[in-house]
């Protein structure tokens, strides 16, 4: 199926036009990637606001959320499944509990030890961005055949892997 020439089409063909001679197709590639990413990033930032939290916080909030709900996870394992510092993640817990969306509790046994557990609001703010956010990506992916969509998760997969 043609489509219309779009901003990448109109970027390579000034390329071919100012250096012919080289192989643009990468750079098409590359270009679109970049900003399907982008949108993508906005879509899905715009659906965290609308449920009240970032796209920083959901991270957090999915992590507890997907742990064990009666102990929680230890601050710094929860540091290290979201990939940030000890520093960022004290940052981000205490939006969080002045939010009331966690909880900081002590282990038991080993005092110097904390843990950060979903509060009862914490729970229900999350649950419900991960259905709004299933239902984004869901919209964000809809020009996309079901069989379309399992070849780009295959590509895509294969590309990552190559990283």
């Amino acid at each position: 199926m043609p489509t219309e020439p779009d901003a990448v089409d109109r970027l390579v063909e000034s390329w071919e036009a100012a250096q012919p001679g080289e192989d643009y197709s990468t750079m098409a590639i590359v270009a679109r990637l970049v900003s399907v990413t982008a949108a993508a990033r906005r879509a899905i930032d715009a659906n965290f606001a609308a449920v009240g939290i970032s796209t920083a916080d959901f991270d957090v909030l999915s992590a507890l959320r997907r742990g064990d709900l009666r102990t929680g996870i230890m601050a710094s394992a929860l540091a290290a499944a979201v990939v940030l510092s000890p520093a960022g993640m004290t940052a981000r817990i205490d939006r969080l509990e002045a939010a009331g969306l966690v909880e900081r509790v002590r282990d038991r046994e080993d005092r110097r030890a904390v843990h950060v557990c979903l509060t009862a609001a914490g729970r229900e703010v999350v649950d419900r961005a991960v259905t709004s956010h299933l239902a984004t990506e869901a919209a964000f992916l809809a020009p996309l055949s079901a069989a379309d969509r399992a070849v780009l998760d295959r590509l895509l997969r294969r590309l990552a892997a190559g990283r």
